[in-house]
């Protein structure tokens, strides 16, 4: 028994590096012009990566620096935060069943979900002998190390170094757009992913691009919880 254990276990690690290192590779970018960005911002090389340690939440790292170089302001960082990072709630829920059982990795886990780091758990069909909950407790661990990583190698290659970062937007972009379409891809029913675009696509137009975040996350969050208390086969949701 202890031997298969084992066994899961690795299949579980070797599964896990072979399904992130693709993103891997692109968090890592974005954890060198992180660095870069700011070095260029004025700050001391140990900020970037103390900060880059601490706050491992997508684009609220960038959005960060701009909170730290303008009037303190705690209130606003609280609201802005919200809706940066509002669309964990909904991560949160889909996940409910999945991390069920995990034991203490489940700490790390809820910790570490950013939105590659849900959309390689949420979708991956993890196959006999390998244990899933090392395998999305890995996955987790492995996107921190490369964010670490790039962000030190930014940080401690930049000298003051003032760098365009426009396309960072675009790279974001473009993977939301990618996760979108293989989660469409592998979906049974579309009704989830419709939802989701009417209800953004109405809020941009009642509260326009810089407020609309927000409250589509409120009510996806609330239309879906509202779904999953009240159906008793929850796979029927997935």
């Amino acid at each position: 028994m202890l031997n298969n254990k084992n066994q899961d276990f690795h299949n579980a690690r070797k599964l896990a590096l072979t399904k992130a290192f693709p993103v891997m590779l692109g968090i890592a970018f974005l954890g060198v012009g992180y660095g870069v960005y700011m070095r260029s911002c004025g700050f001391d090389m140990i900020w970037p990566i103390c900060m880059a340690a601490t706050i491992f939440a997508g684009s609220m790292e960038f959005v960060t620096v701009s909170l730290l170089l303008s009037t303190f302001n705690p209130g606003y960082a609280l609201l802005l935060t919200l809706i940066v990072n509002g669309r964990h709630l909904f991560y949160g829920i889909s996940m409910l069943e999945k991390y069920r059982g995990m034991g203490r990795k489940k700490l790390w886990a809820v910790s570490g979900l950013i939105d590659e780091a849900f959309s390689l758990n949420y979708m991956t069909d993890v196959p006999p002998g390998t244990d899933r909950n090392w395998f999305m407790l890995f996955v987790s661990l492995y996107l921190y190390i490369s964010w670490i990583g790039g962000t030190v190698v930014g940080a401690v290659s930049a000298c003051k170094a003032v760098v365009d970062i426009k396309g960072v937007g675009f790279v974001m972009t473009a993977l939301f757009i990618v996760i979108f379409i293989s989660q469409w891809q592998k979906e049974r029913t579309h009704g989830s992913s419709i939802l989701g675009l009417v209800v953004a696509g109405g809020c941009l137009l009642l509260f326009g691009k810089t407020y609309f975040m927000l409250p589509t996350i409120l009510i996806i969050t609330t239309i879906f919880t509202v779904r999953w208390l009240t159906t008793k086969d929850k796979e029927k949701l997935v």
